[in-house]
């Protein structure tokens, strides 16, 4: 019986540390971003749902990646913080490429939403793969 549940504990490690890497990320997004993706989702601005999700997603890739992949915890958070760092660039990139997208999500512009999400959503590809080492 003990050997089925042999794993438990790096399990319950791993996703606690991906919880607390999730919340990590969150606010740091949420504190870059020039406008309050919270409030705004709470309002019911699809937009902006839209492209925060995208941001959930895109560092949920990477981070799901760095569980399977890391040989360590250690390694695992380090790859954590660098998947928080390829999406806070993903954000700059959607940016500088639509110069007025924090206006127009606040504006409820759903291509807005779907611009900064799918940047997000690549991004996040992109860096998943290249940590399959």
């Amino acid at each position: 019986m003990f050997g089925y549940v042999a794993g438990l504990p790096a399990f319950l490690a791993y996703f606690a540390i991906g919880l607390a890497a999730y919340a990590i990320f969150a606010r740091v997004y949420t504190l870059l971003t020039p406008h309050e993706e919270i409030k705004l989702i709470r309002s019911g601005n699809l937009a902006a749902v839209t492209a925060f999700l995208g941001a959930l997603i895109g560092f949920s890739l990477p981070l799901s990646s760095a569980a399977a992949n890391s040989v360590s915890v250690v390694d695992y958070i380090i790859w954590a913080i660098i998947g928080t760092v390829m999406q806070v660039l993903a954000f700059f990139i959607a940016r500088f490429t639509m110069p007025s997208l924090h206006e127009k999500i606040t504006q409820g512009d759903m291509a807005a939403g779907l611009w900064g999400g799918g940047i997000a959503f690549s991004i996040g590809i992109l860096n998943a793969a290249c940590m399959t080492y």
